[in-house]
């Protein structure tokens, strides 16, 4: 008898038996592979929240095309506001650099009333002009001379003042050998070094013996040395240079300052040569003044205005024929000019904020419409309303934060474009960074607020009629 015959014993059968049972646990494996047992952790807050966090990723991610359009009011608002607030700040730290590198507790008086526009620190076209202030420059036609060498004399006397310098300035082209470069001569005392805290780069500075000889020698600032010997390589010091038809001997170089351009454009010759050779008309264009302590700065000021209107014999009443403006007050006024400007333009993105909003709550609200099957089937599995609520919500702050991102990434490189495009430095803080997380963010919560609310309120019996 064979084994085939015995009852029970067909061995296709006892085969077909095996087989069954090794592919039960096969069977179980996979579906705990797909739907994972519920653990302790998934029903408090935080594995809700993570939950919550991975449908809103997987819905977000099954409308890839249509996410993204909607991030682009955000992408394009969270641009600009990080590109323009890179370049005023950019703007900013280049004009603090400038004043800060002229000099610090530094008084400037220059002629005409406080209101002239050619003293206001704007050029006729509005654009901030920090040279007029700082570097010296020629006053405007407009301007009426009303400072004379002996104004600068008596000034000097006044307590806590260190240091003075009357400034004659004239624009003038410079030649040495086969190179040529228009350039700003400023003629000074030799105490403008210690007031506006100059270094020399080689040779020396002038002294008070050449300033009182009005000899013929002059100190070149980075700039106007680069173009006129840069080519040739030839040492400066000793050199002998044109102005006009003067010529000057080369005896020092200045270190660069950088910050405004012309801050080292120019040369500098001694203030009795520049009276006697450049411009002699009696008076002067600028007088700068060095204070020992900037709380001292509004006191010297005040003695300044007081000994000006008795020397130019200004009665009472009537509008000083000069004007004052100290290194700090400079700062305070460039300070309010860019935080006005970053106001004004963070107020101009906020409508694209507003816009790219909107878009998000739009486009929430026809979500909530095409899933109202997904959440009535979970709400009567016993999802709480709030669950339902959280979801909408993220997938609304992940939306904006999206565009965040993206938008922060854009505003940067379009921020770096535009600093090199002005030759000022790319300044990026912590709070740059900070606020379009947060402007996207806000941004999220209030406009994804009603879709998710919505969801949240339907009622379960309602929405599985759609099914």
């Amino acid at each position: 008898m064979s084994v085939s015959d015995l009852p029970g014993k067909n061995p296709h059968v006892t085969g077909g038996t095996s087989s069954s049972a090794s592919s039960q646990p096969q069977h179980e494996m996979n579906i705990n592979k797909a739907l994972p047992p519920l653990k302790r952790h998934d029903f408090d807050q935080e594995g809700k929240l993570g939950s919550n966090v991975s449908i809103a990723l997987h819905a977000l991610g099954a409308n890839r095309l249509r996410s993204l359009l909607t991030t682009l009011g955000i992408v394009i608002g969270v641009a600009s506001v990080v590109s323009m607030v890179a370049l005023i700040q950019g703007f900013s730290a280049n004009i603090t650099d400038t004043i800060a590198s002229l000099g610090t507790n530094m008084i400037i008086i220059a002629p005409g009333t406080s209101n002239n526009i050619a003293n206001s620190g704007l050029s006729k076209n509005g654009k901030i002009s920090v040279s007029s202030r700082v570097t010296s420059v020629l006053p405007s036609a407009e301007t009426t001379l009303s400072l004379t060498p002996a104004d600068a004399t008596a000034v000097a006397g006044i307590a806590d003042v260190t240091a003075v310098s009357p400034v004659l300035s004239d624009n003038a082209e410079v030649i040495y050998g086969n190179q040529n470069w228009n350039t700003r001569i400023a003629g000074v005392d030799p105490s403008l070094m210690q007031i506006q805290d100059w270094t020399i780069a080689q040779g020396s500075w002038f002294s008070t013996t050449d300033n009182r000889g009005a000899r013929s020698v002059a100190v070149l600032g980075q700039t106007a040395y680069l173009q006129l010997f840069a080519a040739s390589g030839d040492d400066p010091i000793g050199k002998t240079i044109r102005i006009r038809n003067q010529l000057y001997s080369v005896i020092g170089v200045l270190q660069a300052k950088g910050g405004a351009p012309s801050t080292d454009d120019v040369v500098y010759v001694p203030f009795t040569t520049a009276l006697a050779r450049l411009k002699n008309n009696g008076y002067v264009d600028q007088i700068l003044m060095r204070v020992d302590d900037s709380n001292n700065i509004d006191t010297v000021q005040q003695s300044i205005t007081s000994l000006l209107e008795q020397r130019h014999h200004i009665s009472k009443g009537t509008p000083d024929d000069f004007n004052l403006t100290s290194s700090k007050q400079l700062l305070q006024t460039f300070d309010q000019i860019f935080a006005l400007a970053t106001a004004m333009y963070v107020s101009i993105a906020s409508i694209s904020l507003t816009v790219g909003g909107i878009g998000i709550m739009n486009i929430m609200i026809v979500s909530v419409t095409e899933r109202t099957r997904e959440i009535g089937i979970r709400l009567s599995l016993g999802a709480q309303r709030q669950d339902i609520r959280n979801q909408f919500l993220i997938e609304a702050v992940t939306l904006s934060l999206i565009g965040g991102v993206i938008g922060l990434l854009l505003g940067l490189l379009m921020g770096l474009g535009l600093t090199n495009a002005f030759a000022i430095p790319l300044v990026v803080t912590p709070t740059s960074l900070l606020i379009p997380f947060a402007v996207s963010g806000g941004v999220g919560v209030l406009f994804g607020a009603y879709p998710a609310i919505r969801a949240a309120r339907l009622d379960p019996i309602e929405a599985l009629r759609s099914l």
